[in-house]
Order: structure tokens, then sequence, then C-alpha cells
């Protein structure tokens, strides 16, 4: 018995895929000998396809069948990358645009190629004859790939009849083992992320282990696709983003009612605690960037200026101006914790090809919060921010969060004392909450550990949004101090805090999980008005009035159309309520009710229409 084949048959497990040994994945073709002594061959893992394990091999072997099926359709193109990402794989190519026409015809090959039930070879070579293999096929992506793999490291191929890719592996063992595929889209992408460098075509596909999954994260694809916020935004007339300002949003009238409808309750939970709002300079001397290390590690990111032979740099967070307003005065201990709070403005200067409408944005507004604290008080703000970022998250509409605590980086600052205090704090802070949480090693910023937390939309989609991270180093590096019990200047702790982060980001997950039909707290039209003739244009326009006068957003349509299509023009909106108006309701003084989802509910009141909506929208209802 040599390789895991004969494993896999010795064990009559006939839909291998892989094998496992000491946590680490094989190739199926491995020889055993080589990672375990034969005493130890009963550790090895056979796993098939239905396996959690199988599912990244399955991927990452359908992307080069994805390469393998270009090379055959068109020669002339050069392979790059192929890495597995979430739900699926993407794969880069030298070429000219593909088409949509072409996506079905490179499929189609896959299938073919699937049906020839073709060997997957891995080879280890030496760099030299590597870098020769490619070179003689003209692929110059792949050998500089090569050329940059460190000298020692050993180099693996895999063949699958006349392709031949650069890969670590592992594989499944032949084409026919990858049966559940789909090719999703096309997109633009730079070679090595660079927008120096040559613009790339990049094919994202999608693998699995049976096609029940598949077709469920297809069902998932096409509604995803019709909650798109830019679609529904620019159908609701929301923003709107041009080429003159790119990753800038271009905020409407509706748009930015609902962004005022965040702020106003956003601002109640800043005043309810106690947190202090502040506001700083957008932008600021390079000298300050310089001391608190921006400008040596993030300079890339920000976008700078000058005046009068100054360097000024806009910002891109908020926390060194916080801190400057902490300085500005003397602070004791017992002024400790003490809490900022600002919708901050910052600028980051994105690359363009991340960028995507409201969910990355080059300008966006934080919900950004800094306390100043000592460290024995870190445990006590954790477990009162946690209870804060679950109220705010269940007020929208969010019931499923997610905690995940990011610990030390093996690159960071601080002792180890500093560390383990710190950890310990947000840990005991968690326990206390009586919440669950995972732990994510090594992902930790470098100044500190960080809580996140990540929200599930109503298709289940997740986000990160909320965050608390602990700083050791911008208070010391930007001279913040306090005045101790013992008369001694101390450096404070700064924990860095965000409940939904980006206003935009956070607005366009809330476009998404509500499909545009937001709650009546957060809609930017209320209620429409709408008349039946133009005999109750006086009084629908008078009921308007009084409508907004009482802190409704109230709006009516007093064109002369017919009814049906005014309902049905303004129910395609969203709009929560909808109330038409004839005769009978100007004499009676009321209006007859609908809800969304053409719901009748009955005439009612003017004044009891009034006491409804202020009651939804104070008690926030969604």
């Amino acid at each position: 018995m040599h390789s895991g084949f004969d494993l896999a048959r010795e064990r009559s497990q006939k839909n291998a895929i892989a094998l496992a040994y000491n946590g680490k994945l094989y190739d199926l073709a491995t020889n055993i000998k080589s990672i375990a002594t034969a005493t130890e061959f009963e550790k090895i893992e056979i796993f098939g396809r239905e396996d959690p394990r199988a599912l990244e091999i399955i991927r990452h072997s359908t992307a080069h069948l994805l390469a393998h099926a270009v090379k055959e359709l068109f020669p002339e193109v050069q392979v790059t990358i192929g890495p597995v990402i979430e739900n699926g794989f993407y794969y880069d190519f030298a070429c000219s645009p593909f088409t949509p026409e072409d996506l079905v015809l490179i499929e189609k090959k896959m299938h073919d190629l699937v049906k020839r039930n073709i060997k997957i070879i891995r080879k280890e070579v030496e760099r030299d004859e590597a870098i020769k293999i490619f070179q003689s096929q003209n692929e110059k992506y792949k050998t500089q790939i090569i050329q940059s793999i460190p000298e020692g490291d050993p180099i693996t191929l895999y063949y699958q009849d006349n392709f031949v890719d650069l890969c670590r592996g592992p594989h499944v063992p032949s084409t026919s083992s990858l049966k559940v595929f789909r090719l999703t889209k096309i997109a633009g992408a730079y070679w090595r992320g660079d927008s120096n460098n040559e613009m790339l075509q990049r094919i994202y596909g999608t693998a699995w282990s049976n096609n029940e999954q598949q077709e469920q994260y297809l069902h998932l694809l096409a509604e995803a696709e019709k909650r798109d916020h830019r679609k529904l935004a620019k159908f609701l007339q929301l923003f709107h983003i041009q080429d003159e300002a790119p990753g800038m949003i271009f905020w409407h009238p509706n748009g930015y009612a609902l962004w005022h409808s965040i702020e106003k309750y956003m601002r109640e939970v800043y005043q309810l605690n106690n947190y202090m709002e502040v506001k700083c300079p957008s932008i600021i001397d390079r000298s300050l960037w310089e001391k608190s290390g921006h400008w040596q590690h993030y300079k890339d990111n920000m976008f700078t200026t000058e005046s009068e032979k100054r360097e000024y740099a806009i910002k891109p967070m908020n926390c060194p101006g916080h801190i400057q307003i902490f300085n500005s005065s003397l602070h004791s201990y017992r002024d400790l914790p003490l809490r900022y709070g600002e919708f901050g403005s910052c600028h980051r200067n994105e690359s363009s090809g991340s960028l995507h409408g409201l969910l990355r944005a080059r300008g966006f507004t934080q919900d950004d919060g800094h306390i100043f604290c000592t460290p024995d008080q870190i445990e006590a703000e954790v477990i009162s921010f946690n209870s804060l970022v679950f109220e705010v998250y269940k007020t929208f509409g969010f019931d499923q969060i997610i905690i995940k605590l990011a610990l030390r980086p093996e690159q960071r600052i601080g002792s180890d004392d500093e560390w383990d205090r710190a950890e310990k704090a947000l840990k005991d802070g968690l326990s206390k909450c009586s919440d669950d949480w995972s732990e994510l090693p090594n992902e930790g910023a470098f100044y500190g550990p960080k809580i996140e937390y990540h929200i599930k939309d109503a298709i289940g989609r997740s986000w990160q949004c909320g965050t608390m991270q602990v700083d050791f180093s911008m208070p010391g590096l930007l001279g913040a101090e306090y005045v101790a019990e013992d008369n001694s200047r101390r450096t404070p702790v700064l924990l860095h805090r965000a409940v939904i982060g980006s206003f935009e980001r956070f607005i366009g997950i809330l476009i998404e999980h509500y499909a545009g039909a937001l709650p009546l707290w957060l809609a930017p039209i209320q209620i429409m008005l709408l008349n039946i003739s133009q005999a109750q244009s006086e009084f629908t326009e008078k009921f308007t009035r009084k409508l907004v006068e009482c802190g409704i957003r109230a709006k009516s349509d007093l064109r002369n159309e017919k009814i049906n299509y005014k309902i049905r023009e303004h129910s395609l909106q969203k709009i929560p309520y909808l109330a038409i108006i004839g005769n009978r309701e100007v004499e009676s003084n009321s209006v007859a009710l609908r809800s969304r989802g053409n719901q009748d509910l009955g005439v009612i009141s003017s004044d009891e229409l009034i006491e409804k909506l202020l009651a939804q929208s104070t008690s926030r209802i969604n």
C-alpha cells in the first residue's frame, strides 16, 4: 500500500476526494509513507465530497478546470491566478474582454472536460524547470509568480491532459469529481491588484458538493440581485454616483431623509449613553498624521492637499482629532471614562476596483466614538457597549448578531502583559454579557485586540458593522495623559468603538435587508395623500401640511390622474401608507387608509391617523 487511493480501496471508500493527516490536507495520489509511518496509517483520514473540508478543494480544482477550458477555447489567452473565495472562486486572464456568450461557451467546455474524466496529476519540479515550462507556453504571469516564490520553497505543478498550472494543491483526483458548478459573472481586475498594472479579465464562478447546495446559493444570488441597493436607490430616488466623483455619494431628498432618521436616532443613543458629541476638522496638517503613525502606514489611502507651503491630509478617521480635544485640558482619573462621539466625515482613497455603491465608498460618515479610560475600566465599558449594540441592532430590525473576538497578531506593539490584560478584559466583559463568541487568533489590530459585531440580514448574509478596539498606542504617540490617584501622569487606554460604522454602508445594508420597503420610522416618505378628483385638492393639501407640522414625513399627489393609477405608482415606491381622499372623506374629515402591500385599513379620522403615525414613528416599530 503506497497511496491514498490504496488506503481508500482498503477502507472501501469509493467516492474519496482527498486525505487528511495531522490537520493537513493531501491529494489522494500522495505516497502515504512520505507523510506517516506505517503505525500511523490508521490516523490518516480519507474523506469524500460531502465532508466540509472537501468544498475548498472542489472549488480550487474547479478554478483550474475553468482555466483549462479557457485555454482550449482561446489558446492565445494568458492565465494568471485563480483562488478560492467565499462561496466560489475566480480566475484572472490576460486577454481582450470576455462576453456573456463566451461565458456560456466556457461553461459548456468545462462540462465536456468533466465528462472526459481527466486525471489530475501533481508534480514537484525545480524552479528553473517550472520557469522553462511556462516560458515555452508564453505564460509570462506564471513566470513572474514563480520568480517571486522564495528560494527553497517547493514548486508544484498540476497537470490535467495538456493543461498545466502552478499550485500548492491539493486537488480532486480527476475532473469527473467536479460535477456541480456555475460561472456567474465577468469583471475587470488589475494584475496583483495594482492600478498601475495591466487590466485583466476576471471570471467568477461557484462550485458545491451537491446540486441542492448550489440551488440554494443561486436562489440567494437571485434574491440579492433583486435587493441590490444601487438599483433600488435609483428607483426610489435615494442617491446616485457619477464619474466626476467616484466613490462619493450624491444624496437625493429621499435618501437624505433616511440619513437624518438614522442620525436622529443615533444622536439619542449618544445622549442616553453619556457620549459627548464633538466635531473635528476634516483637513489637518501632516505633522499630526506623522505623530499618529498614519502618514507612515496609511498615506496611500489618504487624500492630501497643499496650501501656503504646508501639506495636509483629509482625515481618513476621527481618532487623532478626538485625542486633540482630550489633550486640550488636563483630566483627572475622576473624569474617566470620558466618552466622545462624532458623526465624522472621512475620506479614504480606496482603489476604484473595490468601490461598490454605498457598501464601499471613498467618502463616508462614521458614528465614531472614543472612550478614554483606565485599564481597570475596560471590562465595564465592554459590558455597557455590548448592551448598547444589541439594542440598536434590534431597533433597526436585526435579530441575529454574531460576536467575534480578534486576538493579538504576530506583528504588534505593546507588552505581552498589556495584551494579556486587554484580552482578558474583553473576554471577561463578554462572559458577563452571557453572549457566545468565537475567537480569531492573530486577527487583532497591531495596537490591540478588538470585538467585532456581525449582523445577519433577511436573506442570511453576514455584515460586520460594530466594533470595539483597545488601543495602547495612539494615546501615547499623541501625548494623551491624565492625573492618576497618586498624582502621577499616566496614559489612558483608548477604546475605538462604532455601532453602525459607516452611515453609507449601513444604509446600503438596510435597503437590501428590507428590499427597499423600509419601516415607517425610517421611510423617507411615511404617507402619501392622494385626491380622487380636483374637488379634494384644497383639503388634501391642507391636511398634508398639518401632518408635516406634526413631524410626519407626508406628501400629496394632486395630479389630475385616475386614482388607481396614482395608487399603483406610489405602491411601487414602497411607501408605508397611502391615504385616499374623496368627497366623503372631506365631509367627515377622514381618509381611506391603505398600508404597504395593498392592505385596506378602512376609513380613519384625521386625528386618529396623526396619532397612529406618531405612535409608530416614536416606538420605531419595524
